[in-house]
C-alpha cells in the first residue's frame, strides 16, 4: 500500500501542484509574519537595551494620554546635581527632549518622516550608549546651531550650512546644520535634531531650568536595582518614576508593541484567509481525484486492501503534499520577510536582513499549518475513498457521488443557518455594543458555514438563472456549459465557495465602510458650522504662534480654539474612568451645532462646569448638577459640576469616552501649558470664503504641519482614513481571488481529464476547437459568478448587521455601494474567463481518437 501510495502521489503530482500552491501561500504568510515580527521585536529589544541608561528618572505620569495634549511633563534639571551626590551614582545628566516638534527646510517643507515616525528634538550630550555618533561637522554651540541625522539629510538632500526652522511649543526659531550624526543602531524611522543643552531647554521646553528626565550611570560594583533603591530613597517615591535599564527598555518596547502587533495580526489575517480558501481547494481536489480513481480504489479493495488502508493511503498522499508545500512555503515566507524588511527600509525604518530572526517556533508553526491544513482538508475525501466497494472496479462510470441526495447537507445547513440568522437578528436588536459585536461575530461564522454546507443545494436554482441566457446567446455550446456546471452540485459548490469567502468579506466591509463614510458626512454636515478648520495633519497639537497667526490673518473673523487633555473622573457609581476631555472657547455655538438633552453651551463652558454625553451619564448615574471629582495630569484635582448633557447621537469628536468637555478657562486653570489641537475659523463680515482661505494658506505657509480644511476637505480626510481599512480588505480579497482562481483552474483541469472521452466524442461529431474552448470558459464564468452572487449576498447581510453595531456608536446612516457590487460581479466573470484559459487550451489540443479511446 505504501508503494501504491507513493506511485499514486507521483502519478498525480501535476494535478496536485495547484493545491500545493494554496499550502505554500498559507505557510508563507504564517512563517513570513512570524519571522518579520520576531525580527522587529529582537531589533528593538537590542536598540532599547543598548541605549537605555542604568537608571532613568522621569516625572510621574498618572494618566494615559489617548489624544496628545501638547504638554510636556518636566522636572528640575538641577535634580541631576542632587542625584550625582547619591552614594552609588557614577554620573547623572539631564535630558531635554520633545518628540512633537516640526522641522522645516528653506522652502518651508517638513523634513520629518512621512510614515508617522516622530521628529525628535533633544540635547547633544553624547555617551557610550548614544544611538548616534558625530560623523561630519562639529558639535552644536549656541542657539543657532544644530545636528541632523544622516538619513534625514540624505532623504531631503540637506548639507552642512543649510538653514532649518524648528517649530516647537514655546515658538519657532532658526538653526543652521553644523554637523551630521549617523545611527550606530537601528533607526526606527525617526528624525533626530540635536541642540546644545541650554538651547534644548529654553527652545524646546521653554525654561532654562527644565528637563524631561535624568539619566543615571551606576558606579562600579553597584547593580541597577541597588542604584534604583538608593536614588528613590534619596528623592522619595511619590513625585518621580524610576526605571532601570531593563525596565526602561521594556517600557519602550511596550509602547512600540501596538504597532508591532498590528503588523503581525495583519499578516496573520492574510495567512488565515489563505488557509480558509486553501481548505476548499484541497477538499475539492482530493474529492475529484478520488472520484476519478473509483475504479483504481475498487481494484485495491478487490485485491484485499481494507477500508483503513485505503483511507490511510489517501491521508498519506495529503501529508506528503503538506510536507512539500510547507517546505516550499517556509522558504517563500523567509523571502516574504526579507521583502517586508526591505519595504520598511524604504519607509525609513532601517533593519538589517543579516539580523533576521528565525526562531524554532516558526518552522514548527509552518509545518503544523501546512500539514494540518492538508490532512484536515483531505479527511472527508479519504473517508469517501474508504467507502468505495470492490464492485466499483467493474463499473463503467468513474464519477462517484453525483447522484447522491443532498438531504444531510440540507438538514445540517438549515440548522447552522438558522442559528446564524438568530445570532444576526440578536445583533440587530441588541442595545449594547459589546453583546451586539459578539453576536455579529458568531452570526458571521455560522452563516458562512451554513452557506458552504448548503451551497450545493443552491447550485441548480441559481445557475439555471445565471446561465439562463447561455442557450439563446451561444446555442448548444451555451446549453452544454450550463449543464456541465449543474452536473455535480457538490463540486460546483466547493469550487465557488473559495471565491465566495473573499467576496463575502469585501461585500460586508464595503457596506460597513460606505455606511461609516456617509454617517461621518451626515455628522459633519450636522455638527460643523465653521467656514474652515485649521488642524495638524496627524491631529497633533500645534504651538500658540499658529493660533496667533490665524487670528492675525486679514479677513479672519471668529476663531474658536479646541484643546485636549487627559483626565480621570470618579463617577457616582464608584467607577474611575480615564479618558480625554476637550476644552473650547465660549463662542462654540457659532462654529458647531450641538444637541443638548439638558442645559446649553453656556452652562457647559461656564467656569467650574463640564458637559457629558447623555448615555454615558445615565450608565453611571450622573445628572445635571452632579459634582464630579476630576483628576488632571500632574496630580491636580478638583470637583466640577455637570452643567449640560449632550445628545449628539454621534461620534463627533467633542471628546472620547464620555464625551466630556468644558471651557478653555477651566482647562487652562487645571492643565496649563497645553497646545491647541484645532481652530474653527469663520470669515469676517464682508469677506469671501475663498479669499479667506487663500489668506490662511499664505499665513500658514511657514507651518507645514498644519492644513486649512473646509467642509469638503474634512469629509475627504475622514474618507481617506476609512479607505486605509478598505484597502487592507481589498488586499485580502486579492489573495482570496488568487487562491480561488487556482481552485477554478484545478477544478476545470481535473474536469477536463475526467471528461476526456466525452470531449473526444463531441469533437468527433463536429464540435470545433473554438466552440470547445468557449464551452469551458462559459462553464468557468457561471461558476465564478455563482460564487460572487453567494458571497455578495452574504456580505450584504453582514454589512447591514455591522452597520447596526456601528449605529450603537452613533453612526446611523446605511449606505450600500452598488457600484462596487456591480464591479465585483463583472470582475468575477473576468476571473472565470482567466481561470479557464489553460484548461480550455489543453482540452482543445486533445487528440480526438486518443480521447475517444481514453478510459
Amino acid at each position: 500500500m505504501l508503494k501504491a501510495t507513493l506511485r499514486s502521489f507521483l502519478a498525480h503530482k501535476g494535478r496536485l501542484l495547484l493545491s500545493a500552491l494554496a499550502v505554500v501561500l498559507s505557510v508563507a504568510f504564517v512563517s513570513g509574519s512570524l519571522i518579520f515580527s520576531d525580527t522587529l521585536s529582537r531589533t528593538f529589544d537590542r536598540l532599547f537595551a543598548s541605549t537605555a541608561p542604568d537608571l532613568t528618572i522621569s516625572p510621574k505620569e498618572d494618566l494615559s494620554e489617548a489624544i496628545p495634549s501638547g504638554t510636556t511633563a518636566t522636572l528640575p534639571a538641577a535634580l541631576a546635581d542632587r542625584v550625582a551626590r547619591v552614594d552609588g551614582v557614577g554620573a547623572a545628566r539631564f535630558d531635554a527632549e520633545d518628540d512633537g516638534i516640526t522641522v522645516a527646510d528653506a522652502e518651508n517643507e517638513s523634513v520629518g518622516s512621512t510614515t508617522g515616525a516622530p521628529t525628535i528634538g533633544t540635547d547633544w550630550n553624547p555617551t557610550s550608549r548614544s544611538p548616534v555618533k558625530l560623523t561630519s561637522g562639529h558639535a552644536p554651540h549656541g542657539p543657532a546651531e544644530a545636528l541632523l541625522d544622516s538619513e534625514t539629510a540624505d532623504r531631503r538632500k540637506l548639507h552642512l550650512g543649510d538653514p532649518l526652522t524648528v517649530i516647537a511649543p514655546p515658538g519657532s526659531f532658526k538653526v543652521r546644520i553644523v554637523g551630521i550624526v549617523t545611527f550606530t543602531t537601528t533607526n526606527p524611522g525617526a528624525t533626530l535634531l540635536y541642540l546644545d543643552p541650554p538651547t534644548a531647554q529654553t527652545k524646546l521646553l521653554g525654561s532654562a531650568g527644565a528637563a524631561t528626565s535624568i539619566s543615571v550611570d551606576a558606579a562600579e560594583g553597584v547593580s541597577n536595582d541597588q542604584l534604583k533603591q538608593r536614588v528613590s530613597a534619596a528623592l522619595g517615591t511619590g513625585t518621580y518614576e524610576y526605571r532601570t535599564a531593563e525596565e526602561q527598555a521594556k517600557s519602550d518596547v511596550d509602547q512600540l508593541g501596538g504597532f508591532l502587533d498590528v503588523v503581525k495580526y495583519v499578516m496573520l489575517g492574510f495567512a488565515g484567509i489563505a488557509v480558509l480558501v486553501g481548505i476548499f481547494l484541497i477538499v475539492n481536489t482530493f474529492s475529484m481525484l478520488i472520484a476519478q480513481r473509483t475504479r483504481e480504489l475498487g481494484l485495491l479493495r478487490a485485491l484485499g486492501a481494507d477500508r483503513r488502508q485505503v483511507r490511510r493511503s489517501v491521508l498519506t498522499e495529503a501529508t506528503l503534499l503538506g510536507l512539500v508545500g510547507s517546505t516550499v512555503g517556509l522558504g517563500t515566507g523567509i523571502g516574504l520577510a526579507v521583502g517586508l524588511i526591505a519595504l520598511m527600509n524604504a519607509f525609513g525604518m532601517n533593519i538589517r536582513t543579516g539580523e533576521m530572526v528565525i526562531g524554532w517556533g516558526t518552522p514548527v508553526a509552518a509545518y503544523v499549518v501546512g500539514v494540518g491544513v492538508t490532512f484536515v482538508a483531505a479527511y472527508l475525501p479519504a473517508r469517501r475513498a474508504a467507502g468505495v466497494s470492490p464492485m466499483a472496479a467493474l463499473a463503467d462510470a468513474e464519477i462517484a457521488g453525483i447522484g447522491k441526495p443532498l438531504r444531510v447537507r440540507a438538514i445540517v445547513g438549515g440548522i447552522v443557518g438558522a442559528a446564524g440568522a438568530a445570532a444576526l437578528l440578536g445583533c440587530v436588536t441588541s442595545s449594547k455594543t459589546a453583546s451586539a459585536a459578539s453576536l455579529l461575530g458568531l452570526g458571521v461564522v455560522l452563516t458562512l458555514l451554513a452557506t458552504v454546507i448548503a451551497g450545493p443545494l443552491l447550485v441548480r436554482p441559481v445557475i439555471r438563472v445565471l446561465g439562463g441566457a447561455f442557450p439563446a446567446l451561444f446555442g448548444p455550446v451555451g446549453r452544454m456549459s450550463q449543464r456541465n456546471a449543474l452536473r455535480n452540485p457538490r463540486r460546483t459548490g466547493a469550487t465557488a465557495a473559495a471565491l465566495m469567502v473573499g467576496l463575502a468579506l469585501v461585500g460586508g466591509m464595503s457596506v460597513a465602510s460606505a455606511s461609516m463614510s456617509k454617517s461621518f458626512d451626515d455628522q459633519i454636515d450636522k455638527t460643523l458650522g465653521a467656514d474652515f478648520v485649521v488642524q495638524n495633519g496627524n491631529f497633533l497639537p500645534f504651538p500658540q504662534e499658529v493660533t496667533d497667526a490665524v487670528r492675525g490673518t486679514e479677513g479672519a473673523g471668529l476663531v474658536v480654539r479646541s484643546r485636549f487633555a487627559p483626565v480621570a473622573v470618579r463617577l457616582p457609581d464608584g467607577r474611575r474612568v480615564e479618558t480625554t476631555a476637550a476644552g473650547y472657547d465660549p463662542q462654540l455655538d457659532e462654529v458647531a451645532h450641538i444637541t443638548y438633552a439638558q442645559g446649553d453651551t453656556a452652562a457647559a463652558l461656564a467656569s467650574g462646569h463640564l458637559a457629558m454625553d447623555l448615555d454615558f451619564a445615565h450608565d453611571h448615574h450622573v445628572r445635571v448638577g452632579s459634582r464630579i471629582p476630576v483628576e488632571f495630569q500632574g496630580g491636580r484635582r478638583t470637583e466640577l459640576t455637570v452643567g449640560a448633557l449632550t445628545d449628539q447621537d454621534s461620534a463627533d469628536g467633542f471628546g472620547t469616552q464620555g464625551g466630556i468637555y468644558f471651557g478653555l478657562s477651566t482647562l487652562e486653570r487645571f492643565a496649563p501649558g497645553g497646545q491647541d489641537s484645532a481652530l474653527y475659523v469663520n470669515a469676517a463680515p464682508g469677506t469671501d470664503a475663498d479669499r479667506l482661505r487663500a489668506g490662511l494658506e499664505k499665513t500658514l505657509d511657514p507651518y507645514p504641519q498644519v492644513q486649512v480644511r473646509d467642509l469638503a476637505d474634512y469629509k475627504d480626510l475622514v474618507h481617506d482614513q476609512i479607505a486605509v481599512l478598505l484597502y487592507l480588505v481589498y488586499a485580502l480579497l486579492g489573495l482570496a481571488i488568487v487562491i480561488a482562481v487556482l481552485g477554478v483552474v484545478n477544478t476545470l483541469a481535473l474536469s477536463v481529464v475526467e471528461r476526456t472521452r466525452e470531449i473526444g466524442l463531441l469533437r468527433a461529431i463536429g464540435l470545433a476547437r473554438r466552440q470547445l474552448r468557449r464551452m469551458i470558459r462559459l462553464e468557468s464564468v457561471v461558476i465564478a459568478v455563482f460564487g460572487a452572487v453567494l458571497g455578495l449576498a452574504l456580505g450584504l447581510v453582514w454589512g447591514v448587521c455591522t452597520q447596526q453595531v456601528l449605529a450603537l456608536q452613533g453612526l446611523n446612516a446605511l449606505a450600500i455601494p452598488w457600484g462596487t457590487i456591480v464591479a465585483v460581479v463583472v470582475g468575477s466573470a473576468v476571473v472565470g474567463i482567466v481561470a479557464a484559459l489553460l484548461p480550455a487550451l489543453r482540452a482543445s489540443r486533445m487528440n480526438v481518437l486518443a480521447a475517444i479511446a481514453h478510459e
